[in-house]
């Protein structure tokens, strides 16, 4: 059975979806954009984004007693692959090995001029 999770720790949703579902001991976390849950403000830099978006996972799972600790896979959007390294010294400060399963895609626009937005999948 699935369980919807929200939080006011992180961003609303901004559409009809939730901001995680738990199913079993897995939680499913919706893909984060890089929004101040207090402010609603959006930084601009992409290593600034990337942080605000894994800080919105990390307070989506200690909503339903997990942590980054036990995330399993990542998805990452981003809208300049060019920005990767960028991204990826941010990231490698939230995550240790052995690190997530992890895919990186750039498209080409995110809601609300985004420039990265990141899912997760983590055990309970």
């Amino acid at each position: 059975m699935k369980k919807a999770i929200s939080t006011p720790s992180a961003p609303a949703a901004i559409g009809p979806y939730s901001q995680a579902i738990v199913c079993g001991s897995t939680v499913y976390v919706s893909g984060q954009l890089p929004i101040d849950p207090i402010t609603g403000q959006m930084p601009d830099k992409v290593s600034e984004q990337a942080r605000l978006s894994l800080s919105n996972i990390g307070c989506i799972l200690e909503a339903v007693g997990s942590s980054l600790d036990k995330v399993l896979r990542v998805g990452v959007f981003i809208t300049d692959l060019t920005k990767f390294q960028e991204l990826n010294e941010v990231y490698s400060t939230f995550f240790s090995s052995p690190y997530p399963a992890r895919s990186t895609v750039q498209v080409s626009a995110l809601p609300k001029g985004a420039k990265v937005e990141i899912e997760a999948v983590a055990e309970i």
